[in-house]
């Protein structure tokens, strides 16, 4: 070789034919005849798509491409000739890095992370890193799932693994791969403390602090918290830790409880070791009620203090919970509109609004209620369930008081980003209120499923994905961010991944309208009809209400030319308007008319929207409007909204 020390980008494979030693030990010239398959298929193959073995290490190889996708395709035709007959059973990892080329072999962490994620790959399959997947997430010929993030020996940070989808094709679970890498080391999940309290009603305030510590170790940087809706799916359980910590993958699980009589409090807390069960420590704190920020903060500080050898950080002695006030009747309040606040629907979250106005005022000075009534408002407003200006003004009020009294709460970034981008149409303002948000807060799924949103709305549908996963990793049992995931896929046209990732959702939730109607909406763009509308027909039927959930099925009736039943649609449409005036459905109309093919209907509709603030206009740009994407009305709606995509 001329050049003894290249530095180059390079997509790196290694395979690795699984028990072949013990072929060996059992029947030499069969090992031997499968050996020679092995290599004259590789050799093909990869020759095929530009690579080059660079190595042959007993019964391996390690090859280097220049192109991921070259990479992905050679490792795919290569395994479908492995799972023919006869059969070589084959690990395979692809990683996409910089390495350094010599004539005594190749090196750099990209040889080392590839060699990684073929060790802990199963045979018959293939396992990619996300940097691979990025480059092959637009190529409709490739179909790949995530397994999660895995630390891997001898690599800094945890790597994101994907696994390649194809019939056949081995695609092992995240337990799997985590009995060969562990869980990752820096993460802790904090279960719902238990109310001891002679009062059930007390319930909220267990919630409460549970969820106040939860949000303050989501502050330290470099521990993974997982998010609020998949730790308190085990509320009640009496689940095994070690079987909890394999769920949610993570090292430590802390829970405790709560007792609250009078004035006083007892919290206990301990915190657990997910892979033996082991107590790392524990502690019971017996304190007056006006305490209880300090109380947080010692429970706090004192998980992370346990946890800083994992972490690499120095000992946390600055708070993590601020002692926002004094007045416990105001805190109380708070604890109780978010004990409605997470119960997550409309009734529930105008219920929380009222707590927390009760809140505010017994304590003006508490920022809290104020950044949490800024979403509850700004969920309204972009839901429908209010008037937009009037909801989106709202928001914006209170979100700045909460910014006035302390500017580094994220929930206040986030609801100013959400008025910016359903209200304002200001795109960059958006954009700097989250990023805001996530430096405040990098372990809020939530945030990056708002964001993840607003994403496909910019047809940024890749990083939509990304953002998707990102939260789905801190809060896989939340069926709202399953179903995004699924959206992200939708919106890159990935229909089967879309299918998979909703029918996951529905799972966990079998009532969860979002993820349903999604569900309809991607057979129909997957030319699956008849499929479509037998979803949405038991849909509405679902509603128990006639007027109700039926703009997919006004659509689908128009688009298949059964035009009596679309008109029914519209007929009912009349009467849901009549009968809830405050109800936003512009964009209802908009949808039946597209289907029914009026389009200037459904532009007349669009302006309503437009004039309305209608949330639901924000995704004009997706590819389910493509019926209207060819008439010049639609354009000049684009640049009247300040979209230019």
């Amino acid at each position: 070789m001329q050049n003894k020390n290249l530095r180059l980008l390079a997509a790196i494979m290694f395979t690795d034919m699984a028990g072949y030693t013990q072929l060996v030990q059992r029947d030499e010239t069969e090992a031997k005849f499968l050996r020679d398959r092995h290599r004259k298929v590789l050799e093909e193959k990869i020759s095929e798509h530009q690579g080059t073995i660079l190595q042959y290490y007993g019964d391996g190889t390690l090859s280097m491409f220049g192109s991921a996708i070259e990479a992905v395709q050679a490792a795919v035709e290569i395994q479908r000739e492995f799972n023919s007959d006869p059969k070589i059973p084959v690990r395979l990892g692809i990683h996409t890095g910089d390495i350094v080329y010599e004539d005594e072999g190749v090196f750099g962490d990209g040889v080392n992370v590839a060699s990684r994620i073929e060790s802990i790959s199963t045979p018959g399959g293939v396992l990619i890193s996300e940097k691979v997947y990025d480059e092959i997430c637009n190529h409709p010929e490739f179909q790949a799932i995530s397994l999660g993030k895995f630390e891997l020996k001898n690599v800094a940070k945890p790597i994101e693994i994907f696994a390649i989808k194809e019939d056949g094709f081995t695609i092992p679970s995240p337990k799997e791969l985590r009995a060969k890498t562990g869980t990752l080391n820096k993460s802790i999940a904090v279960l719902p403390f238990v109310n001891m309290s002679s009062d059930q009603e007390n319930e909220y305030f267990s919630d409460g602090i549970t969820e106040e510590i939860l949000n303050a170790l989501a502050k330290v940087e470099g521990l993974r918290v997982t998010s609020r809706t998949s730790s308190f799916a085990f509320k009640g359980r009496n689940q095994d830790i070690r079987k909890i910590g394999e769920e949610l993958n993570v090292s430590t699980v802390l829970e405790g409880s709560v007792r609250k009589a009078g004035i006083k409090v007892r919290i206990t807390a301990q915190l657990i070791n997910t892979l033996d069960g082991y107590h790392i420590w524990s502690e019971t704190y017996d304190r007056k009620l006006e305490d209880i920020f300090e109380v947080q903060d010692e429970i706090s500080r004192r998980i992370v203090n346990k946890l800083r050898e994992k972490l690499t950080v120095n000992s946390i002695n600055v708070p993590l919970v601020k002692s926002y006030t004094k007045n416990i009747d105001a805190y109380n309040n708070y604890l109780k509109a978010m004990f409605f606040w997470n119960k997550w629907t409309p009734e529930s979250i105008k219920k929380s609004l009222e707590f927390h106005k009760k809140a505010i005022e017994m304590e003006p000075e508490f920022p809290l209620p104020y950044a949490r009534l800024a979403g509850g408002y700004a969920y309204l407003g972009a839901a429908g369930y209010m008037n937009a200006k009037a909801a989106y003004s709202e928001a914006r009020n209170v979100a700045n008081k909460a910014l006035e009294l302390d500017e580094n709460l994220s929930d206040a970034h986030v609801a100013l980003a959400i008025v910016k981008m359903f209200f304002d149409w200001d795109w960059e303002g958006t954009e700097e209120s989250f990023q805001r948000a996530f430096e405040l807060n990098s372990n809020s799924a939530e945030n990056y499923s708002v964001y993840s949103m607003f994403l496909i709305s910019m047809r940024k549908y890749d990083e939509a994905l990304q953002y998707a996963l990102k939260a789905y990793e801190l809060d896989p049992l939340s069926v709202k961010i399953n179903s995004s995931v699924g959206d992200a896929y939708a919106h890159l046209g990935k229909y089967k991944s879309a299918i998979e990732w909703y029918e996951k959702t529905l799972e966990l939730d079998s009532s969860f309208r979002a993820a349903i109607y999604a569900l309809g909406w991607v057979y129909w763009m997957d030319n699956q009809a008849e499929a479509a509308l037998k979803i949405f027909k038991e849909a509405q039927e679902k509603t128990g209400d006639p007027l109700k959930g039926i703009t997919q099925l006004g659509y689908i009736y128009g688009k298949l030319g059964r035009m009596k039943e679309a008109k029914e649609c519209l007929r009912k449409m009349n009467e849901r308007q009549k009968k809830y005036p405050e109800a936003s459905l512009e964009m209802d109309y908009a949808v039946i008319y597209a289907g029914i093919g009026d389009l200037d209907k459904v532009f007349e509709y669009i302006e309503k929207a437009y004039e309305a603030r209608s949330g639901a206009l924000l995704f004009i740009t997706s590819r389910y409007w493509s019926d209207i994407m060819n008439d010049p009305r639609y354009f000049k709606m684009l640049e009247k909204m300040n979209l230019k995509i």
